[in-house]
C-alpha cells in the first residue's frame, strides 16, 4: 500500500483534519510477459520479476504465463514471480502445453479472500480462461479480473469471450465472481478502444474504460492500444490514473499501470 499525498503534506499531518487516516492507494500492473521472452530474443524471467518489483505494484495481472512448460525451462512462472515479489500467485490455465500448462495469472500482496477461474469460449487456436480474485483491501472486498482474449483479426470469438466475461462479473446479487461490488478488469484484450469488444464491455453501463491512451503493442515501436483497464461500476474510483510504462525490451507488450485511491 502507498499514499498518494505529497510527502510534505504527510510530514505536516499524519491524519486528515477529522483525525482519520489519509486515503490509501492500490497500484495494479497488467503485463503480457510472453513467458519471459524479450524482444531481444532472450528468455529471462528474472528480469521480468526485477522490473515488476521496481514498479511498486500491489497487484499484478500477467498474461502468457507458463507453468512448467519445457520452452521456459520447466519453471512455474506464476509461483516464481509471486515468490520474488512477496505475493500470492493464482494461475488460470488455458491448456496443457509442452509438459506443463499455459495461461495467465494474478499476483497479489493484499489478502485474497477468493479466487476463481472463469472458463471463456475457446479462441480460434487455443482455449481461454479468465482469473477473478476477491481482495481484502483495508477491510473492504475488491474484485480484480484478468483476461487475455482471442487475437485473430476476425473478432467474433473475442466478442463472445467478452460477453461471457461480463456475464460472469456483472450480475445482481449472488456470491462468487458475480457478487456485487466494485470490479477492476485488466489485461490483454487484443482489441483497440473503438472496437466492438470494448464497446460491448462498456455497453452494459457497467464498465468504464479508464485507459490507457497511449499505444501498448508492439513494445519496441507501439502503434496500437490493446492492453486495457476498466472499472465497474463506472466512476467507482474517480481518481484512477493509467500509464503505459516505458519498457521496450522485456516483452512484446508494454506494461500498463493503474493507480486507484481507495475510499473516494
Amino acid at each position: 500500500m502507498r499514499y498518494l499525498l505529497p510527502l510534505a503534506l504527510l510530514v505536516a499531518c499524519a491524519a486528515s483534519p477529522d483525525g482519520s487516516s489519509p486515503p490509501a492507494s492500490l497500484r495494479l500492473v497488467s503485463y503480457n510477459i510472453k513467458h519471459g521472452l524479450g524482444m531481444d530474443g532472450v528468455l529471462d524471467l528474472e528480469r521480468v520479476g526485477d522490473y515488476l518489483a521496481a514498479t511498486g505494484a500491489d497487484v499484478v495481472l500477467l498474461q502468457e504465463v507458463d507453468e512448467r512448460a519445457s520452452r521456459s525451462g520447466g519453471v512455474d512462472q506464476a509461483a516464481a514471480l509471486g515468490a520474488r515479489l512477496g505475493m500470492t500467485a493464482h494461475f488460470a490455465p488455458f491448456m496443457d502445453f509442452q509438459g506443463g500448462r499455459y495461461g495467465l495469472a494474478i499476483l497479489a500482496a493484499p489478502q485474497v479472500m477468493a479466487a476463481e477461474v472463469v472458463a471463456l469460449p475457446a479462441g480460434t487456436l487455443e482455449p481461454r480462461s479468465a482469473m477473478v480474485v476477491t481482495l481484502d483491501v483495508d477491510g473492504a472486498p475488491l474484485r480484480v479480473a484478468n483476461a487475455h482474449l482471442d487475437w485473430l483479426a476476425d473478432d467474433e470469438r473475442r466478442v463472445a469471450q467478452a460477453r461471457a466475461l461480463l456475464e460472469a462479473l456483472i450480475v445482481e446479487g449472488g456470491e462468487g465472481p458475480g457478487a456485487p461490488g466494485p470490479v477492476i478488469l485488466g489485461g490483454d484484450l487484443n482489441d483497440v478502444p473503438e472496437s466492438r469488444t470494448l464497446a460491448l464491455l462498456q455497453g452494459w453501463s457497467a464498465f468504464g474504460r479508464v485507459g490507457p491512451a497511449a499505444p501498448t503493442f508492439p513494445a519496441d515501436a507501439p502503434d496500437r492500444t490493446i492492453d486495457h483497464f476498466l472499472i465497474a461500476p463506472v466512476g467507482a474510483f474517480p481518481g484512477a490514473t493509467v500509464l503505459v510504462l516505458d519498457e521496450p525490451v522485456i516483452s512484446d507488450h508494454r506494461p500498463v499501470q493503474l493507480d486507484v485511491v481507495l475510499g473516494e
